[in-house]
């Protein structure tokens, strides 16, 4: 594809060291497509894919979407289902508008073929995510939206600041993530304790069913880390049944730096997550643990070092309805959407 062989080797070489100008060109470029009707056209008749899956009550035209961080503020919306996307999430948002972590705050390990990012949730706030959202209409596709704690709110008022980003986008989404697993917001992950996620589990779920017109409640999932231990993992999703959530997404990305070439070990001391290559294992065993404890009853979205069609097959074998992708994307361009939807059509 055009955009693989040509248009991302140019970003990379206008936009230097700085993976962060990549990102932010390649989203522009893909929301100046998103307002050409004729080129969406065009796209999906080469990336279309027609293999349905239904989880959590949620119809999805492919098992394939776009994970959270690649498009935080909904600005390319309509490029993602012409790209082949089945569902697209948005986010992570938060209730307050906040610039993040100074910059740098991603880096590219092309030897490593990872990514280690501490974005520290830049965007614009719940209440301008729901704007664009209001104006942009129905999407064709599902559309997840992520949710986290604003940087400035402390952790005992989390539950407020959680609750006011879902009152004010649930009316858009067809599913709400529960980020409580970035590393990049301090004491965040402290939110996966069972007091701490049942206190705003509970709150949630009842937000979820205030009256809304005629929409039904939306469905709840929390995202997880890749660095908690079997124990705490199985506490959390004990937590999350009792609180009636509709699934679960693993993983997030990891603090962990196994995995990291040699050649980029310096790299590697940059503080932040880590994602791409190095989660493959760890992610497939996380999604595995929650299918295989929860006998299948809580539906899984495998996220993590999906880099090819294998990695993909490799999740949807241990257990997950759905995988996304985001740093396999960034690093390897849609063509790559492209051929995991090709390797499971035939599945399907």
């Amino acid at each position: 594809m055009l955009f693989d062989r040509v248009l991302r080797p140019a970003m990379y070489r206008l936009g230097g060291n700085d993976a962060e100008t990549v990102h932010e060109r390649t989203v522009s470029a893909l929301e100046r497509v998103a307002a050409m009707p004729p080129v969406l056209r065009a796209l999906r008749r080469v990336h279309g894919i027609d293999a349905p899956v239904t989880t959590f009550g949620v119809r999805f035209p492919s098992p394939i979407g776009l994970a959270a961080g690649m498009d935080k503020d909904g600005r390319a919306l309509p490029a993602w289902p012409a790209l082949g996307f089945g569902f697209v999430e948005v986010g992570t948002v938060t209730r307050l508008t906040q610039p993040g972590n100074p910059r740098p705050r991603l880096f590219t390990l092309p030897a490593t073929d990872g990514v280690i990012n501490r974005m520290g949730f830049n965007n614009s706030g719940a209440d301008a995510l729901a704007a664009r959202l209001a104006a942009q209409g129905p999407l064709g596709v599902p559309l997840g939206i992520s949710i986290g704690k604003s940087k400035a709110a402390p952790l005992d008022d989390a539950v407020e600041d959680y609750r006011y980003s879902l009152r004010a986008l649930r009316p858009y989404a067809d599913y709400i993530a529960i980020n409580v697993s970035s590393p990049n917001t301090p004491g965040l992950r402290a939110l996966q304790d069972r007091g701490a996620l049942a206190a705003l589990l509970s709150a949630l779920r009842e937000t979820t069913t205030e009256p809304s017109g005629d929409r039904p409640p939306t469905p709840l999932l929390v995202k997880v880390a890749p660095d908690l231990t079997d124990e705490a993992l199985g506490e959390l999703l004990q937590v999350c049944t009792e609180h009636g959530v509709s699934g679960i997404i693993a993983t997030n990305t990891t603090l962990s730096r196994e995995g990291v070439a040699p050649a980029e070990t310096r790299l590697a001391e940059e503080a932040g997550g880590l994602s791409g290559r190095p989660l493959t294992r760890r992610s497939v065993q996380v999604v595995r643990f929650v299918h295989e404890q929860t006998a299948g009853a809580l539906p899984v979205i495998g996220v993590g070092g999906i880099l090819g069609p294998d990695d993909a097959l490799r999740m949807l074998e241990a257990g997950a309805s759905l995988v996304q992708l985001y740093t396999g994307f960034a690093l390897h361009g849609p063509g790559l959407v492209r051929r995991i939807n090709r390797s499971i059509a035939p599945r399907r």
